[in-house]
């Protein structure tokens, strides 16, 4: 019960906040996000577009907006509101992500792999980002830098199962047959459900 009284409680300080200074973006803001916590989604929405209109530079409520806009499934709405947000903040890593995101679900390759790369320069940490233009550039055929680009989430991540099973599938295209073993391997004992077809190939490899 703690943590839904706690967020009851981050609510109603929030409320007191915007009350007492309505034009305060980041408490409406962070009111959107509790709400966000509680699927009271049309209430969030409310909530991020009074941020913006207060704190038109916040660039973390457009892709709050652009979240709720994938929950409801559409896409051209998340990408919109992510392109606003990188506009309103260029070097807005999560931003750039998202777009690559939805540009790489509506088979834009180019173009996701383009916003990607600017998500990964901004923040090279961006795990999700990496893994999702790695994804990318295996689907372009670039399979080197899949390689590549999930050896970075590797390091930064060495238990991160996805990026072992694509790894695995881009080693395989390339012909690097222990390699992929290996990285397939690690990502089974990781508890990763790799596509049957590619288990079935890698087990034609596997004293290669």
């Amino acid at each position: 019960m703690a943590p839904a009284k706690n967020a009851d409680e981050f609510i109603a300080s929030q409320r007191a906040a915007i009350q007492s200074n309505p034009e305060c973006g980041n408490s409406h803001y962070n009111l959107g996000v509790a709400l966000m916590g509680k699927k009271e989604y049309a209430e969030a929405e409310k909530e991020f577009l009074e941020a913006i209109e207060c704190s038109p530079g916040l660039a973390e409520a457009y892709t709050q907006l652009g979240g709720i806009c994938l929950q409801r499934g559409d896409l051209e709405g998340c990408l919109d509101w992510n392109r606003r947000a990188v506009k309103a903040r260029p070097g807005f890593s999560e931003g750039h992500g998202n777009i690559g995101f939805v540009e790489l679900q509506r088979g834009n390759l180019d173009e996701a792999i383009k916003a990607l790369e600017r998500a990964t320069y901004f923040n090279f940490r961006f795990v999700q980002a990496l893994t999702t233009l790695a994804n990318a550039y295996l689907m372009k055929g670039r399979t080197d830098d899949s390689i590549q680009t999930n050896l970075k989430v590797l390091e930064l991540q060495p238990d991160f199962a996805p990026a072992h099973n694509n790894i695995a599938i881009a080693y395989l295209e390339n012909r690097q047959y222990a390699e992929a073993v290996k990285h397939c391997d690690k990502a089974v004992a990781l508890g990763y459900d790799v596509a049957p077809e590619i288990l079935k190939e890698i087990e034609t490899h596997r004293s290669v």
